[in-house]
């Protein structure tokens, strides 16, 4: 039905809408001056509007509520993933870091075994070859089959020095063959690290809901980086 106003007193009481059942107040209304009639017919208009603007408002900040739960839980969990990521990228630098170390050490090497078994050359070019190859490499699965070629490669070379006592001698020899070993060394701690956040950030991405908005941002799992032949995971070295 339509809206009705209840007549008001000059002292200007809450006057009250009735639309049905429903009563509303529509706040203290300030009499003019000489007019102690009935409260105007806007005042219940406007006592209506502000109860449909309400029960507008309502479902709708309810629903901008949830967006915003929903934004800042999408939000941490991305920073997660990327937090993870960002960490076995770096683990991987450190890795890369390691074989160039390796990759510089090993011209000098093969220059020192070649004054004095120069006609090894077959062993000597496998390992030219091993390390260009591991150079060359892209990709963390082809670099971990280069990696475990010029591992064996190495492997040949240092045996050499059982056949001729002289290079086992040497001093520059023995220099470079700590220096490769401690190389080897913390590319074994680099990978483990590597490794073990790879598999933090793999994980990360794979578990519900996290995997959906991995989808839906690109996440790509992350490969490890594996040596093939557990007896390659033991630096080369040579007992002296």
């Amino acid at each position: 039905g339509v809206p009705t106003c209840p007549p008001a007193e000059r002292t200007g009481h809450f006057p009250t809408c009735r639309w049905g059942e429903n009563i509303r107040h529509v706040g203290r209304i300030g009499l003019q001056r000489g007019n102690p009639g009935p409260i105007l017919p806007i005042e219940c208009v406007l006592s209506v509007s502000g109860l449909l603007l309400e029960t507008i408002m309502i479902p709708t900040l309810i629903v901008l509520a949830v967006v915003v739960v929903v934004a800042l839980f999408v939000i941490g969990i991305y920073n997660g993933m990327k937090r993870k990521q960002i960490t076995a990228e770096q683990s991987w630098a450190d890795i890369d870091v390691q074989l160039k170390r390796r990759y510089d050490l090993i011209p000098n090497l093969v220059n020192t075994v070649k004054g004095y078994a120069s006609h090894e050359r077959e062993t000597l070019e496998s390992v030219i070859k091993a390390r260009q190859q591991a150079i060359d490499a892209s990709g963390i699965h082809d670099q971990a089959q280069a990696e475990n070629m010029l591992t064996g490669a190495l492997r040949q070379l240092f045996a050499l020095s059982e056949s001729y006592p002289d290079l086992k001698a040497n001093q520059n020899f023995m220099q470079l063959q700590e220096e490769l070993t401690s190389t080897e060394n913390k590319i074994g701690f680099a990978r483990q690290h590597y490794n073990r956040s790879s598999a933090q950030y793999n994980e990360a991405i794979a578990v519900f809901p996290a995997n959906m908005i991995a989808g839906t941002f690109n996440f790509k799992e992350m490969e490890y980086f594996e040596l093939e032949d557990e007896a390659q995971r033991v630096a080369p070295k040579v007992e002296f």
